[in-house]
C-alpha cells in the first residue's frame, strides 16, 4: 500500500502541525485482563481523534498540487469533519461538511468553530455522503471520501509511532469506520515486518464490515442503531475491505453494553474519556476468545469526542438506547 519511507515522510509533515500522541501501558488494565495492555491515545490530538493526521496530509497535498480547487466537501459524523476543518485552516482551503440530522451537537459545534461550513441533511452517514457528492458537483469543490490514499497514509503515522515504541505487540484491536485506521495499521505492520495480529472491531448493530469480511464482498446493511457513531457505516469501502481481508486476523462484533462497559473501564483505569468508537477496541479485547493470558495487547483509543449528556449516562452505568 505504502512504503515505509512514504509513511515516514507523512509523519514529518504531520509532526510539523501536531505532536506525536502517547502510547501508555496501563497497569490497572494489565491487572484486569492478565497481560500488558498498551493504549494508543489518539484522543490526545488537537481535535480529539486520529483523523486529524489524514486531513493534514490530504489538504497539504491538495494545496500544493491542485491549487485551482475552490474548496473541499465531505460527509462525517464528526471526527473526519473536524480533521478537514482544522487542516483547511492550516492551509487556507475552504471546507464544507455534511453531517446527518441528529448528529452530535458538540461535534457539530467543534466543526463550526474550526471554520467549516456545516450542512445537516440525511438520516445517516451514507445519506450525508450522497448529498456531499452532489453539492461538490454544484460548487466545483473536491469531494473527499472518508477512505482515500492520502487519508490512510496520514493516519498510518499513528501506527508508526505505536509500533516504533512497542514492536512486541501480540494482538492489536482497531475500530473500523470506513477503514482508514486499520488499513494504516496493517500497512505499517507489514512495512516493519512485524507479526502483530490485527483484529478489527465493529458494533453488532453496525456490522457491515464483519458481514463483508466473511462473505468476501461488500455486504451493506440497511439500518444502524449504535451509539458508537464513529463506526456506524452501512456500506463498506471495497478497497478498504480488500486490505482488511488480506491483513487482519478477523473482525469481532461488540454489543452496546460491551462498548459502554469499555468506556467505564477506560475512565476508571486510565482516567481517559473515550467515545463509543474509541472504546470498541477494549470491548473486543475483553471478549476475544483467542486472547492468551500474559500476551501484550494494544487498543486504539481512536477518539474521545463524546457529548456530555451521553458521557454522563454511560458513566452512571447505563447504556444509551
Amino acid at each position: 500500500m505504502f512504503t515505509l519511507a512514504e509513511i515516514e515522510q507523512a509523519a514529518e509533515l504531520v509532526h510539523r502541525h501536531m505532536p506525536a500522541t502517547p502510547q501508555h501501558v496501563w497497569p490497572l488494565l494489565g491487572a484486569r485482563f492478565g497481560g500488558k495492555v498498551v493504549v494508543k491515545h489518539e484522543n490526545h490530538t488537537p481535535v480529539g481523534a486520529f483523523k486529524l493526521r489524514g486531513g493534514i496530509v490530504y489538504v497539504e497535498r491538495l494545496k500544493r498540487e491542485r491549487p485551482q480547487v475552490k474548496g473541499v466537501i465531505s460527509a462525517t459524523r464528526g471526527n473526519h469533519g473536524q480533521s478537514l476543518a482544522y487542516a483547511g485552516g492550516l492551509f487556507g482551503v475552504p471546507v464544507a461538511i455534511v453531517a446527518p440530522h441528529g448528529n452530535s451537537r458538540e461535534k457539530n459545534a467543534a466543526m463550526r468553530a474550526l471554520g467549516a461550513e456545516l450542512i445537516e441533511t440525511g438520516a445517516d452517514f451514507d445519506a450525508a455522503a450522497e448529498a456531499a457528492a452532489r453539492i461538490a458537483e454544484e460548487r466545483g469543490f473536491e469531494f473527499v471520501r472518508s477512505f482515500a490514499p492520502d487519508l490512510v497514509k496520514g493516519v498510518a503515522t499513528y501506527a508508526l509511532e505505536l509500533f516504533g515504541a512497542h514492536g512486541d505487540i501480540d494482538t492489536l484491536y482497531a475500530p473500523i469506520g470506513l477503514g482508514s485506521g486499520i488499513c494504516g495499521l496493517i500497512a505499517v505492520r507489514d512495512a516493519l515486518g512485524l507479526k502483530t495480529r490485527i483484529v478489527g472491531v465493529v458494533p453488532e448493530r453496525a456490522n457491515a464490515y464483519r458481514l463483508s469480511y466473511d462473505a468476501g464482498r461488500v455486504v451493506p446493511v440497511n439500518t444502524l442503531s449504535t451509539f458508537a457513531d464513529g463506526i456506524a457505516v452501512r456500506v463498506p469501502d471495497a478497497q478498504a475491505l480488500a486490505i482488511i481481508r488480506a491483513g487482519a486476523a478477523g473482525i469481532i462484533e461488540v454489543g452496546e453494553d460491551e462498548i459502554a462497559a469499555a468506556i467505564r473501564i477506560l475512565h476508571e483505569d486510565t482516567h481517559n474519556m473515550a467515545e463509543g468508537a474509541g472504546a470498541a477496541g477494549l470491548a473486543a479485547l475483553a471478549k476475544d476468545p483467542k486472547r492468551r493470558q500474559g500476551e501484550t495487547s494494544a487498543v486504539i483509543l481512536s477518539g474521545g469526542n463524546i457529548d456530555r449528556p451521553l458521557a454522563a449516562m454511560v458513566l452512571s452505568g447505563r447504556t444509551p438506547g
